[in-house]
């Protein structure tokens, strides 16, 4: 909900009902999965690997189409309205190098309003704030290769930013990044006033950005609900091969040893 737009929140953000797919390989990577995301709300997808975090990201704005349904604000997405919900839906992929294809940053930023129809001043503009709003508007003029692996995250989001989406969507959005670079990047998401889904193996950037969490294992839905209380469930954590993550390792530990204040008897 960028740039002060107006979304309808009295409907959901997504809606996917009964959604399965098949790679031409034989893979079945999801086997009907069905939730809804709400207006505003951090979603974590998190599952090992091959679980189908990726192949479901990959449906939200038809990049593939399965069997079953997905609705973006109300609206299904078919292969006639691909290019209404792609400017809804901004995805982010893991490898900012397979967004980076032109000479300089602002011209790689600038691409997809250009591409929509916007001017070349407005195309500009958006990808100076959009840029801005991801801390990279001093490399501009630089050729994207030159950039930290960081630092290409940052101008990869900025150039689905430069869109004005109402979702966005990100695949990996930590991985490979040093602790400063994650936790500024961290920063950055949770500043963002737009619905998120995040796929990540970083269960501790999901506590920190995110107030749901679905767990997906054999391109199945296995659990849903708050973040705290799924990722503190070790069973289920251990049975999809997870691990509880530090922080709320931590938080329970030091809540378990913290001192008990109840009624104590005066014994002087």
């Amino acid at each position: 909900m960028l740039e002060g737009k107006r979304v309808d929140v009295t409907v959901d953000a997504i809606v996917v009902e009964g959604l399965s797919y098949r790679y031409p390989d034989g893979t079945q990577a999801l086997v009907n999965v069905s939730f809804r995301i709400g207006v505003g709300e951090s979603v974590g997808i998190i599952g090992p690997n091959g679980a189908g975090k990726t192949t479901l990201l990959l449906h939200l704005n038809g990049i593939l189409h399965g069997d079953g349904k997905v609705f973006i604000f109300g609206e299904e997405v078919n292969r006639n309205n691909l290019p209404s919900i792609r400017r809804r839906v901004g995805l982010v992929f893991q490898d900012p190098d397979d967004q980076l294809f032109m000479p300089t940053v602002i011209e790689d930023v600038a691409f997809g309003p250009l591409n929509i129809g916007c001017s070349q001043e407005e195309a500009t503009k958006r990808a100076i704030h959009a840029l801005r709003q991801v801390g990279m508007e001093g490399v501009a003029h630089r050729p994207p290769h030159q950039l930290s692996l960081g630092e290409r995250k940052r101008v990869a989001i900025a150039t689905v930013l430069a869109m004005h989406p109402d979702i966005l969507v990100l695949d990996e959005p930590t991985s490979n990044l040093d602790p400063r670079s994650r936790r500024s990047l961290i920063a950055l998401l949770r500043d963002l006033n737009v619905t998120k889904v995040i796929a990540t193996h970083d269960l501790d950037c999901v506590v920190e950005l995110c107030t749901r969490v679905i767990v997906m294992d054999g391109g199945m839905i296995v659990a849903d609900g708050d973040v705290t209380a799924i990722l503190s469930d070790t069973k289920l954590m251990e049975a999809h091969g997870l691990e509880t993550p530090l922080k709320l390792v931590m938080e329970k530990k030091n809540h378990h040893h913290a001192p008990k204040h109840g009624n104590t008897a005066n014994l002087t």
